[in-house]
């Protein structure tokens, strides 16, 4: 009897033990952890969307797709991530990046006036545009729609890559079926931009001989 009743006392008292090991000595120690500490008068509430407020929402993202927006936006991220006040180590400016001598042929000479003024960089885009158009309106009506070196010709792309290398490299390209090509400083190639940025609708752009931007 005495060995028995040693063995369960002993047996209590390591349960006891062991069982003290998993409370804590101060539940007030808790409150030290920053971001779980609840006061003894908080209530925590959770709560999810129900099936009809997720069917509900309405995402209201803008979308330019092929637009004249959406064509501007991506030659803008193209050449300068669309940074306004960007030059490149070529000296080229802006969000479209410019050459002083395109610039002059808009009627702009203040290059700092241009870095510094966003709006003025917008209709310079614009106006070459429409001298670009003007060069090459016979090849748009003649090559779109083709297919030079695998790549369609379509107005936009074609506007771009004059953007790029000029009016006179687009013709050549066109011309030679895609055999004298253009690449820039920094090896972006005529027939990549014809491509990257074909399909836009660049309808709004008039074609015009010798364009100018208003300054004011």
């Amino acid at each position: 009897m005495i060995k028995r009743w040693a063995y369960f006392s002993g047996l209590t008292l390591f349960i006891a033990v062991v069982s003290s090991g998993f409370k804590p000595k101060d539940p007030k120690q808790f409150g030290r952890i920053e971001g779980f500490h609840l006061a003894e008068n908080e209530i925590t509430n959770y709560t999810v969307p129900t099936v009809d407020e997720t069917v509900n929402v309405n995402f209201n993202f803008p979308f330019t797709g092929k637009s004249y927006t959406g064509f501007k936006q991506a030659v803008a991220i193209k050449e300068s991530q669309g940074l306004y006040k960007l030059v490149n180590r070529y000296g080229y400016m802006g969000k479209y990046q410019f050459g002083k001598s395109a610039l002059r042929a808009l009627g702009i000479t203040n290059t700092k006036d241009f870095l510094n003024n966003p709006h003025l960089q917008e209709r310079a885009f614009k106006a070459l545009l429409s001298k670009n158009k003007w060069e090459l309106r016979k090849e748009i009506s003649q090559f779109e729609g083709k297919v030079i070196k695998g790549v369609k010709i379509t107005e936009s792309g074609l506007l771009a890559a004059a953007h790029l290398a000029g009016a006179g490299s687009v013709k050549a390209f066109l011309k030679s079926n895609g055999k004298n090509g253009f690449r820039d400083g920094f090896g972006t190639s005529l027939k990549s931009y014809i491509k990257k940025f074909g399909g836009y609708d660049t309808s709004n752009i008039i074609a015009h001989p010798e364009p100018k931007v208003k300054l004011n």
